[in-house]
């Protein structure tokens, strides 16, 4: 009996412990610890008892068995919450691919008809010539399709305004709904629920135009709120005036605006437009914010043109954002403009003619915004540093708008030209009045505040081909020794402290790495804002000891090869360690933009080392595609610096930056020429790259010649066959280059040690002349031994010294020079080897 006492007590512990039933005092208790840790340490939980007298009765593996199914139920929550989000999300997408599949259903049926119509009236044309009835059908059929319309007179009063309101709703609606205009799906958008959305292009219409309809989780108040104040997330706006609005009979508002928008290059002039604003409510409550330009013919109110602009014209365009149940809304979008393309130069006049770059440049804008927006509402995005994402969007908006007032250099800014020294490749523009730019950020400067000069931005524009955007800004991006300047840079960040303006040269050989301290990226991770940390070295004691980290603030965009973009940018300004919210930025950089609406995709391997050339044989040749997929890829390159003066030094200062701008300029076409698909030229020699017919013969006809001029063999013997020969060259240890027999000699060929000591590529190889390599005493050796090397077909030359592309000096031991001769026994080149070569 005992023992079943004492079993039965055991079996009554067991459950007692296996099951706790808490009071609401008890679980109110344990929720606010929750809140505070979900998941507390064992010492926590044995102060949460020792703390709680209500929660003395309970063990602490209760108490621990308590907070785990708390966690999974808030774990199982958030799922169901996310499903649901999900579950609505493809409810909406579902919806409206639906529409869209109607809307293409439709136009197919009307294809079809006309098809069929204009079969028919082909037919009767060839059956009776001379009947002039089927041409009044014919005639007849079009007037019918394409009414005259008939406008009532309008004022500018508000019934007149109206008018045009509701006109431009009704042509809104149309294009919204994908009619009006004949719409194609915009070339790499695939629509899906984790798209961006579903966007379609003009096909033939007036000016260009761009539509979308996506998925955003807002409120329709809040989408229409964010979208009307286009400053906040189009780039390329630079104001927008509202210098009227009314109420409308219907509950609606007409809005006047005046709107300038920054031009993408300095080979362009900026653009405004003078447009009336409708917002309304349509019957099924959808909300509606539709635009036109006003023009003289509208018989409404004009607005003077203004100096420096072109006034472009913006067709029925707007928003339609319509409620989805469960939250959020449907939204679609309609830019419809023509931006006067005829008064731009041909070679960029593609920008303000394809309505892709429409697309890119503020259809697809305003999508991507809306949806950072909502992850940032809906608190996905996790940043670091302290910063709350609106800050962070300021700072690039903010880096953004400062590039744009220096490439644009508007005369209502303060800016103004500064006399060239004759050669127009670098434009120089001053301002003395910083304030008209910067304002309340110029008190929040001790460096600026003190200032007793201005601002000097020197900036330039060039045609690249064949060179992918974003390859080229994301090397720009990753190696920035290549075409910086740390003195340059050093002088730029002496604008964050106070008395502090030198001339560069005098602040000593400041040598750095780059480190790249990320902030934020937007969500599809086509912008990236980072701090850029210079840190300095110097190169002596006294120099060490002044040194010190740099700072830049930077914002990269476009540096992936598959997404949608306008362009692709990289621009930085230099700030303090302390990088306040308020601290005055002077934004400079680069900015490429591709001339054709096709995709400038390259191959994600590329490589981004300027010193690297193609490996030998099939794995390191490049494929036909990855040419022919550039072959006639055109962008604009457009750079700007901007530097602060004092007024004692501004001509100075000027020289400099002309002087640093064409460095620059040179450096991006070096970099450009060796990230370009290479291609054989006929007007420039041989320069073929390993692996090719003509470089196995090139190789060939090297290692005969030799043998034939010194009497012994460049290989060993047993090397017969040609790619073999081609290997042991191009891997030789001592530097090997074809050089052409012409009055200006040049290098059209190299092996991997050749290009490694001209610190250059194969592509970029054409552009090194021989005298520019070789010192005063080379040059005096070579054109001393010059007829020997043809007569006696070689020459040894003594020890010298090199100079690379990048004006490192490279030393050798001695140099051999021998006559190339072909298969018909005439010279083809002269090729040079220079033995145990290494930098100084």
């Amino acid at each position: 009996m005992a023992v079943m006492a004492n079993n039965k007590d055991a079996k009554n512990s067991m459950d007692t412990s296996k099951y706790v039933r808490y009071t609401s005092e008890q679980v109110e208790a344990l929720e606010r610890v929750y809140s505070e840790c979900p998941k507390p340490s064992s010492l926590r939980r044995q102060q949460l008892i020792r703390e709680c007298p209500i929660l003395s009765n309970i063990e602490p593996k209760q108490i621990k068995v308590w907070f785990q199914n708390r966690r999974c139920r808030e774990k199982q929550r958030k799922e169901a919450s996310r499903l649901q989000t999900v579950n609505r999300k493809l409810t909406a997408m579902n919806k409206l691919l639906m529409e869209e599949n109607d809307r293409l259903q439709k136009q197919v049926s009307q294809l079809v008809y006309e098809n069929g119509y204009m079969r028919q009236q082909l037919q009767n044309a060839s059956v009776a010539a001379t009947d002039t009835s089927c041409e009044s059908v014919v005639t007849s059929g079009q007037h019918q399709h394409n009414p005259t319309p008939q406008h009532p007179p309008r004022d500018a009063s508000p019934a007149g305004l109206l008018s045009i309101a509701e006109e431009t709703l009704a042509e809104f609606l149309s294009k919204a709904k994908g009619a009006a205009v004949d719409w194609v799906q915009m070339p790499g958008m695939k629509p899906g629920p984790d798209s961006i959305g579903i966007v379609a292009i003009s096909n033939t219409c007036n000016g260009v135009a761009a539509r979308a309809c996506g998925l955003v989780g807002l409120d329709p108040t809040k989408v229409a709120e964010i979208l009307k104040d286009r400053p906040s997330w189009l780039r390329d706006c630079r104001c927008l005036d509202v210098l009227t609005a009314f109420p409308t009979g219907n509950g609606g508002t007409i809005e006047l605006l005046y709107m300038q928008t920054y031009a993408a290059t300095t080979l362009a002039s900026a653009r405004d437009f003078w447009t009336l604003r409708y917002t309304t409510v349509l019957e099924d409550g959808s909300l509606v914010v539709c635009e036109r330009s006003l023009t003289g013919t509208q018989s409404g109110p004009n607005m003077p043109s203004v100096q420096h602009f072109v006034r472009a014209q913006m067709l029925a365009s707007g928003y339609l954002i319509r409620p989805c149940e469960g939250g959020g809304c449907i939204i679609h979008i309609v830019d419809h403009m023509d931006l006067e393309p005829w008064t731009v130069p041909e070679v960029i006049r593609p920008l303000y003619e394809s309505s892709a770059v429409l697309a890119q440049k503020m259809t697809i804008t305003a999508l991507r915004h809306l949806r950072q927006v909502a992850q940032e509402v809906s608190g996905e995005v996790v940043l670091g540093w302290g910063r709350q994402p609106a800050a962070l969007r300021a700072f690039s908006q903010r880096l953004c708008r400062g590039f744009n007032d220096a490439v644009n250099g508007f005369v209502d800014d303060g800016w103004s030209l500064l006399g060239s020294d004759g050669v127009e490749d670098v434009i120089i523009a001053i301002n003395s009045s910083p304030s008209k730019l910067l304002g309340s950020q110029l008190a929040s400067s001790d460096g600026l505040s003190a200032l007793n000069g201005g601002i000097l931005c020197a900036k330039a524009s060039m045609l690249l081909q064949n060179v992918p955007p974003a390859l080229l800004v994301r090397f720009l991006r990753e190696h920035r020794s290549e075409w910086a300047d740390c003195n340059i840079d050093a002088y730029s960040s002496a604008t964050m402290k106070a008395n502090a303006y030198n001339v560069p040269g005098s602040l000593g050989g400041i040598t750095g790495s780059q480190v790249i301290l990320p902030l934020a990226h937007t969500v599809e991770h086509e912008e990236f804002l980072e701090v850029i940390k210079l840190e300095g070295h110097g190169l002596t004691h006294e120099e060490a000891l002044l040194s010190k980290d740099m700072f830049l603030l930077q914002l990269c965009n476009g540096i992936d090869e598959h997404a949608a973009g306008f362009c692709a940018q990289l621009v930085f300004a230099p700030i303090d360690a302390s990088f306040a919210d308020d601290a005055p930025l002077l934004p400079s950089g680069f900015r490429v933009i591709p001339l054709e609406s096709g995709s400038d995709a390259s191959p994600p391997n590329r490589t981004l080392d300027l010193a690297s050339a193609l490996e030998v044989g099939s794995a390191g040749t490049r494929t036909s595609g990855d040419s022919g997929a550039n072959s006639n890829l055109r962008s604009v390159l457009t750079i700007a610096f901007q530097f602060t003066y004092e007024s004692h030094l501004r001509e100075n200062v000027a020289a400099m930056a002309r002087q640093y701008v064409r460095t620059v300029v040179a450096s991006v076409q070096r970099v450009a020429m060796a990230l370009a698909p290479s291609r054989l030229s006929s007007h420039v020699g041989p320069r073929p790259p390993p692996g090719t017919p003509e470089a196995l013969t090139l190789a060939r006809w090297i290692c005969q010649s030799y043998r034939l001029h010194i009497g012994v063999d460049l290989f060993r013997a047993d090397c017969e066959a040609s790619e073999s020969v081609l290997k042991l060259l191009w891997h030789h240890s001592d530097a090997i280059m074809c050089c052409s027999v012409k009055s200006l000699p040049v290098f059209t060929f190299a092996n991997q040690a050749g290009l490694d000591m001209l610190e250059t590529t194969l592509v970029a190889l054409q552009d090194i002349s021989l005298d520019k390599i070789l010192d005063e005493n080379g040059r005096k050796s070579f054109f001393t031994d010059y007829g020997q090397i043809i007569q006696q077909g070689y020459a040894y030359l003594p020890a010298g010294i090199c100079l690379s592309s990048m004006g490192r000096p490279a030393s050798y031991d001695r140099a051999i020079a021998w006559k190339v001769l072909n298969d018909e026994d005439s010279t083809h080149c002269i090729v040079f080897m220079f033995v145990n070569w290494s930098f100084m």
